[in-house]
């Protein structure tokens, strides 16, 4: 993700997306007309205010399926740190000693400028919409929206940040400016509750078009940013904010009640969203744009229409491409085989399906995860439908798909395994004992387990070289006419899921236990644990199943419903989806659950599990200024560097 300078953000409004200048079609969903830039004479015609509004939808792919956001909101978790393949922008974000987080290396800065230049059109839109002929508050309503939605991304990120782009605050500015003053965190947040109070009041409660913003979608993020900004009141462990500021700790109970209150009143009014009946109805690829699914950045097989003008075939690996489950791939494709004619073949291949796709091995689960107090750990597994519907465990040969005629491989133990059966497994913790890591593959690393065809690892020998695959956030393609793929390589024309209906349960859980109502938390909780009790396919072993857990899932719900817990749940139900570090650092868990892990090393014979420790720094709980924005001012040096927040001078 590139960083643009002060003079670009705050330039005319300037945004570079897939625009477009028609916000209706046949098929009722938002049309797009790529074009490089709006200048301000766009938005005083309704067609320009038409583009500009489908402008704030393209604008989401510059930061949800790009992998450098996902690295940046993932790695350095406790859900995930950097692969073998990493390189700094992975190492960097991991703060373990391999890296460092500087205001020119940290890959988070691109959300500065995508956001601000968005902002800037929201406000172009919203001053301009009356006297182009536009007065429905439904369609504005979808501006003030999207304005308050990039300045959470932002407050969250960078803390206060600035409101006045240099036409006024909240103002569509035209002019070139090139300084600039920050906000108080309580300043940035009375504007967003603004916006997306309006934007509740406003909207419709079902979307005008596929995949428009609703007076739901405006709930969710409006009962998180009050979430977030309770928890910034009441701030238990002293983290520091910038610009300084004082803040009320007395206030933050109002804020979690109205946080709880928001979600409930989502929950209680639908509208055109709902849970899906299992937790794989809601990730399969097959069933994208789902009821459970409120805010996508969309993408299709259309490349130049339906994905802002980007490619599949190799990908650029940048934005506004789909590219970010790339990171999350290890190199499964070196695995070789002998088949019936005592050749070498690669008996899973590079393929374009949702449990595969392109490896880059950059971004690695980390073990503990996986193993007993984890929140994967064996007794989760065995009833918990989430673990299948989120890992990649089992890979089933392909070799067939090349055009291949093999009949067989040789696989563990010396027997065969044919097309489509599975050649390798990651298996439970419990089951590490009965395997034989001896002689089974020693260039992968792989065990055997006594009358198993396929090669194993336990999952508690996870390597930066070799782990699960994130199912969820895989490629998929209609086009692959029975073969892997001629697009394997590239981005995926799968939308990116950025709001769930799901989400509204544990963000009134969250607020409720802030608020001493376990009942409540525990009630709430257990409507998603309950779902994931029920599962009706299993896509490790791509067949039907018939198992109900629901009854086992909720008696293992504790009675006590924690903070931690919640997490563990979060973690659960959006594993390496982007969320991680938001949720770490509203509650001010980061260093406490991250400070330290465990993963195996970076080859593939590695099995023992190293320790690792984070420096995570109180100050570190905000991302740099982008050394980019801060060049580009027309300032001092001294009102440079006190721009900046401080742990990062």
């Amino acid at each position: 993700m590139k960083t643009k300078s002060i003079k670009y953000i705050l330039a005319a409004g300037l945004v570079c997306c897939g625009l477009s200048t028609a916000l209706t079609s046949c098929n009722d969903v938002l049309d797009e007309e790529p074009r490089s830039t709006f200048d301000p004479s766009f938005f005083t015609t309704k067609k320009g205010i038409e583009g500009g509004l489908t402008s704030l939808y393209a604008h989401l792919r510059y930061f949800y399926g790009n992998g450098y956001w996902l690295n940046a909101c993932e790695t350095g978790t406790d859900e995930y740190t950097y692969g073998q393949s990493a390189d700094g922008n992975f190492k960097d974000a991991d703060l373990s000693g391999v890296g460092s987080m500087t205001s020119t290396s940290s890959v988070a800065g691109g959300m500065w400028g995508a956001a601000f230049a968005n902002i800037n059109t929201c406000n172009g839109i919203i001053e301009n919409a009356a006297d182009a002929g536009i007065n429905d508050a439904k369609l504005l309503a979808e501006a003030y929206f999207f304005r308050g939605f990039d300045y959470f991304l932002l407050v969250q990120y960078y803390g206060g940040v600035p409101l006045d782009l240099g036409a006024g605050e909240l103002k569509y500015n035209t002019t070139k400016i090139r300084t600039s003053k920050r906000n108080t965190v309580p300043e940035v947040y009375a504007a967003i509750f603004a916006d997306l109070e309006k934007a509740v009041a406003d909207l419709p409660e079902s979307p005008r078009l596929t995949g428009a913003v609703t007076k739901n979608v405006a709930r969710l993020f409006l009962s998180k940013a009050y979430l977030t900004y309770a928890w910034w009141l009441e701030n238990p462990n002293n983290i520091p904010t910038y610009p300084e500021c004082s803040r009320d700790a007395g206030q933050a109970n109002s804020y979690f009640q109205k946080a709880y209150d928001t979600a409930m009143q989502a929950i209680n009014n639908p509208g055109p969203y709902k849970l899906q009946p299992t937790f794989y109805d809601v990730n399969v690829a097959t069933n994208d744009r789902n009821s459970e699914i409120m805010l996508y950045a969309d993408h299709n097989e259309n490349e130049k229409f339906g994905n802002g003008g980007a490619g599949y075939g190799w990908g650029n690996g940048g934005s506004p491409e789909n590219f970010a489950y790339w990171m999350e791939t290890w190199n499964y494709t070196e695995m070789i085989a002998k088949n019936d004619k005592g050749e070498n073949i690669n008996p899973i291949q590079r393929e374009a399906v949702q449990a595969l796709g392109r490896p880059w091995t950059r971004m690695a689960p980390i073990a503990d995860n996986f193993m007993e107090g984890g929140v994967w750990e064996d007794a989760v597994k065995a009833i918990d439908s989430r673990y299948d519907a989120t890992f990649t465990l089992r890979y089933h040969t392909n070799w067939h798909k090349a055009g291949n005629t093999s009949p067989y491989v040789i696989g563990a133990n010396g027997l065969h395994v044919a097309p489509n059966e599975v050649y390798f497994s990651w298996v439970p913790e419990s089951e590490d004992s009965k395997i034989n890591y001896t002689g089974a593959d020693g260039k992968l690393g792989f065990g055997e387990m006594a009358g198993r065809p396929d090669f194993v690892v336990a999952v508690n020998h996870i390597s930066r070289k070799k782990y699960p695959i994130n199912w969820k956030i895989g490629i998929y393609r209609t086009d692959n006419a029975g073969g892997l793929g001629s697009k394997v390589n590239g981005g995926s024309p799968r939308p990116w899921n950025i709001a769930k209906f799901s989400e509204l349960y544990l963000i009134g859980a969250e607020a409720a236990v802030k608020l001493n109502k376990n009942a409540e938390a525990r009630n709430l909780v257990n409507v998603l644990r309950a779902r994931a009790g029920k599962q009706t396919f299993s896509q490790n072993d791509n067949v039907k199943v018939s198992v109900d857990h629901s009854a086992e899932m909720l008696a293992a719900t504790p009675q006590t419903i924690t903070i931690d817990y919640i997490l563990d749940e979060r973690s659960r139900e959006f594993w390496g989806e982007g969320y991680r570090w938001y949720d770490l650092v509203r509650t001010q868990k980061w260093a406490e659950r991250a400070g330290t892990y465990r993963i195996a090393g970076s080859g593939y014979t590695d099995k023992n599990l190293e320790t690792f420790k984070r420096d995570i720094p109180a100050g570190y709980y905000l991302r740099p200024i982008p050394q980019g924005q801060l060049d580009g001012m027309e300032m001092s040096d001294e009102d440079k560097k006190n721009y900046q927040n401080p742990a990062y001078r």
